[in-house]
């Protein structure tokens, strides 16, 4: 199957990033939201994140201008019932998935390929929602998706070897580095990343060690490009929560339970990067 026009829904910061990609490697994309104000939001960050890599020299004024002519946005699921691919990239809450995927099995045409990038989720779920269980694949961009390569490509029992195939052929076409796996809670990162990252907040709550040293320790000892704490703000507390909730729900392991400061920080709004404060604080100092 040929893929020529993607659909995305949502247009936050995976949604978007994901846009971003499939625009800059020639893909029409059509990007839905709930309402106006959230589509405008996100369509002002997307021309910013093209701009950016104009001004870092990795795209030309041309090209970020043919990006920009490929995308279109809109309130109306119903916009993308007629493309190849529909990528969903809305919040990671089982229930509000389900509910999408069954309204897309709906509207989209037969032969659509309905891709959900959920970190954590049950594709089974999904794919049973949706009435056409051949056709529903996982597609998981790493956040964020302009910079990390890597894609999980997740299949459940149902899913065809013609989906895998041209998901396959999709994240190849996009200069994307794929791993495949079968459908299971976290799937491949999440399940080695999230005990990881816990278990640096709990020596921060043990007194151990500090969040700036525990993630320098990881840096420089292991090399890794960030460290745990500052990947989970990156995250965003709130989808960590989700992800491992969702995650001790399915395996009962004390090792995916969230941490106590995790929990206080999310009921104070301080989700991380995106508000400015989580464990670290990112607001711009004079």
């Amino acid at each position: 199957m040929e893929i020529r026009h993607v659909g995305v829904v949502g247009c936050g910061i995976m949604g978007g990033g994901i846009v971003h990609v499939c625009a800059v490697h020639g893909y029409d994309v059509t990007v839905v939201e709930a309402d106006e104000e959230r589509l405008q939001k996100g369509l002002d960050g997307l021309y910013r994140g093209l701009a950016r890599e104009v001004e870092r020299g990795r795209l030309t004024e041309e090209q970020l201008q043919r990006a920009w002519g490929r995308i279109s946005g809109s309130t109306d699921l119903n916009a993308v019932a007629d493309c190849d691919l529909v990528i969903e990239a809305v919040v990671e809450d089982l229930d509000v998935k389900k509910a999408l995927f069954a309204e897309l099995g709906r509207i989209c045409r037969p032969e659509t390929i309905l891709a959900t990038n959920t970190s954590s989720l049950s594709l089974s779920a999904l794919a049973g929602a949706s009435r056409r269980p051949d056709r529903v694949i996982g597609i998981h961009f790493f956040n964020p998706p302009t910079v990390l390569r890597l894609v999980e490509v997740i299949s459940s029992e149902s899913t065809s070897a013609e989906t895998i195939e041209a998901a396959m052929e999709f994240c190849d076409s996009i200069d994307r580095l794929t791993v495949r796996t079968v459908d299971s809670p976290g799937f491949i990162v999440n399940r080695l990343l999230v005990p990881f990252i816990f278990d640096a907040i709990r020596m921060v709550e043990s007194g151990i060690a500090s969040a700036e040293d525990i993630d320098r320790a990881c840096r420089f000892g292991l090399n890794h490009a960030m460290g745990p704490i500052a990947t989970a703000d990156l995250i965003g507390l709130d989808t960590l929560l989700q992800i491992s909730e969702s995650m001790f729900e399915a395996y009962g392991e004390p090792r995916f339970k969230a941490p106590t400061s995790l929990r206080r920080l999310v009921s104070l709004g301080h989700l991380g990067r995106k508000t400015g404060k989580g464990f670290y604080d990112y607001t711009p100092r004079e």
